[in-house]
């Protein structure tokens, strides 16, 4: 069994690697699958029914902050520290996040992770399906959890709000990426949240997160990453701002550019969820 050169435990592992490493005394594993209402899947039913040996399952609307009208915004630190100690996840972990899609919600994991300070984490690339497809262990027992202290540090410049993202927007300093569909970027089909305008963040750029995978699932290397922002006309000297429907997405492409190298990237957490709520804010349509 020979390491993919993709593998780095602080963006992306693949399968061979988690497979190797899984019985390591601080490894942890998180399922962190989420889907949305369209796609008819129950992420917590399924993940009863099979997991990774030893994966904990991580709620993304739960672990989020409440007090929002918003979608899983991102947890206050302390909710997060109570709930990762609760699954047994603390300082001196190495985390391997997966979902049952491929590379779709895991990513957000990932993401809240790092916001929170913490860097030993990484995707699963290809997730779950490509496990399975591999005929690897699966269990449906709940892991045995012990306590561990965890201790963050809010990385602030990580994540956008509404106001930055606006600044941003009309000054052009930054390139805002949006990670939805053609089609819902254009303003040509109906947001799956309702009372939502269609459209996009005027100067956004539309790069779909599945243009960043491949057939399989799994993220392409970086060099044709590169490409593929560039061809979305993402100018990758500036910084980014990845946003789309609620900030879910969006995270893909932040791992994208952070196995690119583009280390400058924030995440727009309330993402279209709240720029397609407010009349106040421009809406553009079209390409």
């Amino acid at each position: 069994m020979t390491p993919s050169p993709q593998d780095d435990p602080k963006t992306l592992v693949s399968t061979d690697w988690l497979a190797k490493h899984r019985r390591d005394p601080d490894l942890r594993v998180l399922d962190a699958s989420w889907y949305l209402p369209a796609m008819n899947r129950d992420a917590k039913a399924e993940y009863q029914a099979a997991h990774i040996p030893g994966a904990r399952f991580f709620d993304i609307d739960e672990i989020s902050d409440q007090r929002s009208n918003l979608p899983h915004m991102a947890p206050p630190p302390e909710k997060f520290i109570s709930r990762m100690r609760a699954m047994g996840v603390g300082d001196g972990h190495q985390v391997v996040v997966y979902d049952g899609a491929g590379i779709f919600s895991a990513a957000r994991v990932w993401w809240t992770f790092r916001l929170m300070g913490k860097t030993d984490v990484a995707v699963l690339d290809g997730g779950f399906p490509k496990w399975q497809a591999e005929g690897r262990e699966v269990e449906d027992m709940p892991p045995v959890i012990r306590d561990r202290h965890m201790t963050v540090s809010r990385q602030n410049h990580l994540v956008k709000d509404v106001t930055q993202v606006a600044h941003a927007a009309k000054l052009g300093e930054a390139e805002i990426i949006d990670a939805r569909s053609a089609p819902r970027f254009r303003g040509e089909a109906p947001e799956p949240r309702a009372g939502l305008r269609s459209g996009h963040i005027p100067g956004s750029k539309n790069l779909p997160f599945a243009d960043v995978l491949n057939p399989d699932g799994t993220m392409k290397p970086a060099a044709e990453l590169k490409a593929v922002f560039e061809a979305a006309g993402v100018d990758l000297k500036k910084p980014a701002i990845t946003t789309c429907g609620s900030g879910v997405t969006a995270a893909v492409l932040s791992l994208a550019l952070e196995r690119m190298g583009h280390r400058n990237h924030a995440l727009y957490d309330g993402s279209w969820a709240e720029w397609g709520m407010y009349d106040d804010l421009r809406v553009a349509t079209g390409p």
